[in-house]
């Protein structure tokens, strides 16, 4: 019997990735995910290997065997992410994004502002599957709105960042949603109807404290929202039957039609509303100069694969309206499939289960076992810095600990994304922290206060499991 590695040598390549983390998002910033993150996953993998070939004599085919069933279990997610690049373009050039945002800011008050920037940036990041896009775009704009009725940049950054991430952690269209289901082997949607147990409560407790806070301040400009509003209505076809996209979507997640299916056939038909709709910015992408079969052929092909750019008067709108197709999946991809290799290369040397065997000791109890969950979801947001990452490693250090507990996976699934998506934001040095406070002018520790919503989803997490309420079990 080969003998395993003690959990201090098992920390090793975990110290070395970290280490190497914070050179990488030290030098690149927000760049880190284009390669620097990649090479740092792959040369971790190699110091792993190393290490178990040549003081464990574990052989390179374990390895190879590894990793190779690893890349294969997370096929499903990588097809998913592609067609949602081509989702994501697509729904935003046929109008079908820009119509939503466009009716849910009629409905911004002033003594509402906090509740309903929450309200209209979880909206966004739901239909978009990007917090980092909603905040990156809407959100610049609710900060001016914010500012110029008096609230205090915590406040409004608190507001943007808790709605971005409730939609972020929820949408089918989601990075992160997908990978924490893929790599607990959980089906998308039941991952994604598991998680509302826990995230709707936190969302409404949310909501309230806004509310509150919102009905104390006096304020009463909405100058910005009248011009977003309307260079909307000046660059897009806006009509309600646009919205047939998003509720013909919905129906069919709730036939449980399967992921893959449910995405294709959405693209599908914002493709056709975006012929009906806007033929004219098909052929504005497009680029050539006569209209016709060709230029809205070629239109609708590069908004599917590749990035588009369209010129309003708000450069707000801009850059919200900006889509990269699915080409703009294939940093994420590379990433998934670097981190394949390093999560492969742990398991197969045995440290993954050396560094778990110390928290078993802990987990008798569901309550114990989804706290033990939290804290090492949280652990490894402050340590590996990316929230990715963060994900893919508890998902693996836990799945066999669930299993044989006799949980189902989406109780793994929904803990990792209450413990891991919704904290990255909160800390300062880690990808996402460093991103949004960049974006919105606003350092981390002063909207961490505010980010109602980021800091209750793990509590609810762990409450949930306290009071044992609807804990999924095999059956």
């Amino acid at each position: 019997m080969k003998k395993a590695p003690s959990p201090i040598v098992s920390l090793i390549p975990i110290i070395v990735l970290v280490l190497l983390l914070f050179a990488t998002i030290r030098t690149f910033g927000s760049d880190a995910l284009s390669g620097g993150s990649q090479v740092s996953l792959l040369t971790t993998t190699a110091i792993c290997i190393l290490i178990g070939m040549v003081f464990y004599k574990i052989p390179w085919k374990d390895y190879e065997l590894a990793i190779t069933n690893n890349i294969a279990g997370v096929a499903t997610a990588i097809i998913i992410l592609l067609i949602i690049g081509a989702l994501s373009g697509i729904w935003m050039i046929s109008g079908v994004v820009p119509t939503l945002i466009y009716y849910g800011m009629q409905i911004i008050h002033p003594s509402f502002f906090l509740a309903s920037t929450c309200i209209i940036c979880a909206l966004i990041s739901v239909m978009t599957g990007s917090s980092w896009t909603t905040i990156a775009t809407i959100g610049i704009a609710l900060m001016g709105i914010g500012k110029a009725q008096g609230f205090e940049d915590g406040w409004i950054a608190g507001a943007i960042i808790s709605g971005a991430y409730f939609g972020d952690k929820i949408s089918p269209l989601s990075e992160t949603t997908i990978l924490a289901s893929s790599i607990t082997d959980t089906p998308l949607f039941r991952h994604i109807r598991y998680m509302m147990i826990t995230t709707v409560p936190s969302l409404v407790i949310t909501l309230i404290i806004f509310t509150v806070a919102g009905f104390s301040h006096d304020a009463n400009n909405t100058q910005h929202i009248a011009e977003v509003a309307t260079a909307l209505n000046e660059k897009f076809h806006i009509t309600p039957w646009l919205l047939i996209v998003p509720v013909a979507t919905g129906i069919l997640i709730a036939k449980k039609v399967p992921s893959i299916v449910t995405l294709f056939l959405s693209t599908l038909l914002a493709a056709v509303f975006a012929l009906i709709f806007q033929p004219d910015l098909l052929e504005e992408i497009s680029g050539i100069a006569a209209s016709g079969f060709d230029s809205l052929f070629k239109g609708l092909m590069m908004t599917i694969y590749g990035e588009t750019n369209l010129h309003t008067d708000n450069a707000v709108l801009t850059d919200l309206i900006a889509t990269r197709g699915m080409s703009g999946m294939m940093n994420t991809i590379w990433l998934i499939l670097c981190a394949m290799c390093f999560g492969g290369a742990m398991t197969a040397s045995g440290m993954v289960g050396s560094i778990t065997s110390i928290f078993v000791r802990f987990m008798k109890k569901t309550v114990s076992v989804v706290s033990a969950t939290v804290c090492s979801g949280l652990f490894l947001n402050l340590t590996t810095a990316d929230q990715y990452i963060s994900i893919i490693l508890t998902g693996n250090m836990f799945r066999d600990i669930y299993a044989k507990k006799g949980y189902e996976s989406c109780l793994l699934s929904r803990t990792t994304e209450d413990a891991v998506t919704v904290t990255s934001v909160l800390i300062p040095w880690n990808s996402c922290g460093m991103t949004q406070a960049t974006i919105l002018s606003v350092p981390t520790l002063v909207y961490l206060p505010y980010c109602f919503f980021n800091i209750i989803s793990p509590l609810m997490s762990i409450t949930v499991a306290a009071i044992g309420y609807k804990i999924a079990r095999r059956s």
